[in-house]
């Protein structure tokens, strides 16, 4: 039975979680749910909010930089479904008072087995090879065409070398890469499993046959891969980005991909999603992913129960594992 007490905390969750989740969350709070999985716009999200004390709430859900500032005073905690923030100002919550958690560590190994599904599929023309077939376009095979890039032996920067980065460059290591990667601060010497550190981006660049964005979108990071960063890398480069969308600038990756001085690139997220820059579905050389870098039932879930457990914490007075403000 779900707790119906005046004091039990009330959570609204924005959209649909796993079963095993779900039924949690409604065992320990008053939650309203999202069944139906329908994305709820500002007003909407708003209009509930002022009925609960909590929100636990998706990077799916666009809700724009007037959200924190016009909650209702009831809302102590909002818990992000997402390891990423960007889609929440941190100098709002903490002006209004308003703690938020993340779920960091248990989507490492399901984003980083994405990044490397988009280095091998950019690399070897997954993209346009599965099309045509589809299309029924595979003509006769000769030795010159159709041709991807070599992955093995080759060199892969990575930028940002958190947990998904580590979980990259392990996963890299099996293919013979050498490995490069520029962070804020070089991570300890057994994390970075022989990779070389760069204090400077645009230093790294020139050794990357392939580049992987894995840092945090951050007013720093955002447009940090742009059309100076491009022209550093080697011609024929490969660019792929399983972080977000926003750390690269659109013009620049399209252009140099319609010019040839990159050969490739791999895409699980995109600026202003989903409504994605459409030049990019007329590119060959791109292979694309609808941001699946965390989609599986075992990943989901756990993220949903580290909110669960954030917020548990939280209403027992505790300082929350996974607290951001």
């Amino acid at each position: 039975m779900a707790p119906t007490g005046p004091e039990t905390p009330r959570v609204l969750v924005t959209r649909k979680m796993m079963p095993d989740a779900e039924e949690r969350i409604s065992k320990v709070f008053r939650a309203t749910l999202n069944p139906d999985d329908r994305p709820m716009d500002l007003d909407e999200v708003l209009e509930k909010a002022a009925a609960h004390d909590a929100i636990l709430l998706t990077s799916f859900d666009k809700l724009g930089p007037e959200f924190i500032p016009a909650l209702p005073p009831s809302i102590r905690i909002i818990a992000t479904h997402s390891v990423g923030y960007d889609h929440l100002s941190i100098p709002q919550a903490k002006a209004k008072g308003i703690a938020v958690t993340n779920t960091p560590g248990v989507l490492t190994d399901a984003t980083a087995d994405i990044a490397l599904l988009l280095i091998l599929g950019a690399a070897r023309g997954a993209s346009w090879g599965d099309r045509m077939v589809r299309e029924n376009r595979w003509g006769a095979t000769t030795l010159i065409s159709p041709m991807g890039c070599d992955v093995s032996g080759k060199r892969l920067g990575i930028l940002g070398m958190g947990r998904i980065g580590q979980a990259v460059a392990r996963r890299a290591r099996g293919f013979g890469m050498a490995i490069h990667y520029h962070s804020r601060n070089p991570v300890a010497v057994e994390d970075a499993q022989g990779a070389i550190y760069h204090a400077h981006f645009e230093e790294m660049l020139p050794s990357c046959d392939f580049l992987s964005v894995n840092c945090a979108s951050t007013p720093e990071t955002r447009g940090m891969v742009n059309a100076q960063a491009i022209a550093l890398l080697p011609d024929g480069a490969i660019i792929v980005n399983s972080a977000r969308g926003d750390i690269l600038d659109d013009d620049a990756l399209i252009k140099a991909l319609i010019s040839g001085k990159l050969a490739a690139a791999g895409l699980d997220v995109f600026k202003g999603e989903p409504a994605i820059d459409p030049r990019y579905r007329t590119l060959e050389n791109v292979f694309l992913l609808p941001h699946i870098g965390s989609a599986t039932p075992g990943t989901r879930s756990a993220m949903a129960h580290k909110c669960i457990d954030n917020l548990e914490q939280f209403f027992r007075g505790e300082r929350p594992a996974d607290l951001l403000t």
